[in-house]
């Protein structure tokens, strides 16, 4: 009869703070849902892998139309950065652009932008 012993599997551990992002999306009737959305996606594939009315994405995420438009909570205006010039001409397709619109497919997901708050807008073109 063997004598072995069994050695203890180690513990793997994964720190998932520092590859999810939490962001809030507010509907225009203030309903508000907050997902985990992983570090390198933007947000409108956050949006869409978690069901978020209202963000249609029609060309998915190639600055090609304006169906992911929202806008961004002031707090999170300079980490989120400014448009560039092809998703400012996109914008000329938004709905009720405001200070603080963006697409959200052109916003990359980082820890730098944890706790985001964007608002959906009542309809997208």
């Amino acid at each position: 009869m063997s004598t072995a012993r069994c050695r203890s599997t180690p513990t793997l551990s994964w720190d998932f703070s520092k590859t999810m992002t939490k962001m809030t999306f507010i509907q225009p009737d203030g309903a508000a849902q907050t997902v985990d959305a992983e570090n390198g996606l933007t947000v409108m594939e956050a949006a869409k892998l978690n069901d978020i009315a209202g963000i249609e994405a029609e060309c998915g995420g190639a600055c090609a139309c304006a169906t992911c438009h929202v806008y961004v909570d002031e707090a999170f205006r300079a980490a989120t950065g400014k448009p560039a010039a092809m998703e400012e001409d996109m914008l000329d397709f938004a709905f009720d652009v405001r200070e603080g619109s963006r697409l959200c497919c052109q916003i990359k997901i980082t820890s730098a932008i944890d706790g985001l708050v964007v608002r959906v807008p009542a309809k997208q073109f």
